[in-house]
């Protein structure tokens, strides 16, 4: 049988921290805690429960303090969890299952995170795949009888554990705050934080948090080694940003060469509520059909969710088509995350 290091990286977490170690002790072999300047009760609730805790000076930088939890851990495999985040019963039996008979060469073990949030979340479905325990010591080999070579990819099982996200509210102004600093800094942000901090923008970022990112997503749409995805993402983002600052040259260039080019739904949504805000709410009713019903999302889903369908219902009504509104009213009321992707 395997053991297990949990690991977690916590600040101000009182209010959910017992909940999460509650359901963790039954796969714990040892709980690494690393607070990175809790000022509530956190530190005393973890002392329950481990004396391996340990401060980390915040950084602005979570991948930082993930790797100093990770290595204070000793056990065959390391967990990595959120103070928000419970296993259930059922499912801590499937744990135990999984590792009383894990192979030794796997090397992940992906597990469902179940995301309880309907709104203002970056996810795009209630259920996803997430790798969740991670062999402590790699092990590198050569494979293939010739021509032989090391393996490199991850030997990864995906597993029918599931974990419940109970987030009590989101994280997206905490996580620009990180992005600013990281631009100021000078990092370059990878594909995946530059979707990532597209979807964080559209889901949470106010008039400031769009203004202050319109260098970045300018110099990215300029920039020939940004893939055609992340080109779509700077110029959703800079639509809306151009849009909520009043730039309104600038955002009707991008809507006119997106939607000519390969229209989505954000740039439907946002050219919607463009005619929305000056009034013309018949071409608003057009924009937003073709967001919800006509076209996909390139950041988000949730363009094309509850509050897009109550803006049509709106706009329904304002054109004299309470029938339609109330169609519109009702699939707000009743629109939720898929699924699963």
């Amino acid at each position: 049988m395997i053991t297990i290091s949990v690991c977690m990286i916590v600040k101000n977490e009182e209010q959910q921290l017992r909940a999460c170690l509650d359901s963790l002790k039954p796969i714990a072999d040892e709980i690494v805690i690393v607070d990175t300047g809790s000022v509530d009760s956190t530190k005393a609730i973890a002392a329950e429960y481990t004396d391996l805790i340990y401060d980390f000076p915040w950084i602005d930088d979570f991948a930082a303090a993930r790797n100093f939890a990770f290595s204070k851990a000793t056990k065959d495999y390391i967990y990595t969890a959120d103070a928000d985040e419970v296993i259930d019963s059922a499912n801590i039996r499937l744990f135990r299952q999984v590792k009383a008979a894990l192979l030794p060469e796997v090397e992940i073990v992906q597990m469902h995170y179940l995301n309880l949030m309907e709104e203002n979340t970056v996810y795009s479905s209630k259920r996803e795949l997430r790798p969740k325990l991670y062999k402590r010591l790699r092990t590198f080999e050569w494979v293939n009888p010739v021509h032989e070579t090391v393996r490199l990819d991850p030997v990864i099982y995906n597993s029918d554990i599931e974990i419940q996200h109970l987030a009590k509210g989101n994280h997206v102004k905490r996580d620009l705050a990180v992005f600013r600093k990281a631009l100021a800094r000078g990092m370059r942000l990878d594909k995946t934080l530059h979707s990532m901090y597209a979807k964080e923008l559209f889901t949470a970022g106010d008039v400031t948090d769009l203004a202050d990112a319109v260098p970045f997503f300018e110099e990215s749409l300029a920039d020939p080694s940004r893939s055609g995805d992340e080109q779509r993402e700077a110029r959703c983002v800079l639509a809306r940003a151009y849009r909520v600052t009043g730039n309104i040259a600038g955002f009707v260039r991008l809507c006119l060469r997106e939607v000519i080019a390969s229209p989505c739904a954000e740039m439907c949504a946002e050219a919607g509520r463009y005619f929305y805000d000056s009034g013309n709410y018949a071409e608003a009713l057009c924009w937003l059909n073709d967001a919800v019903f006509e076209t996909q999302p390139v950041i988000t889903i949730l363009v094309t969710g509850s509050e897009n369908l109550d803006l049509l219902a709106d706009c329904c009504e304002r054109t004299g088509d309470p029938e339609s509104a109330a169609k519109y009213r009702k699939m707000a009321d009743e629109w939720e995350l898929p699924e699963t992707v």
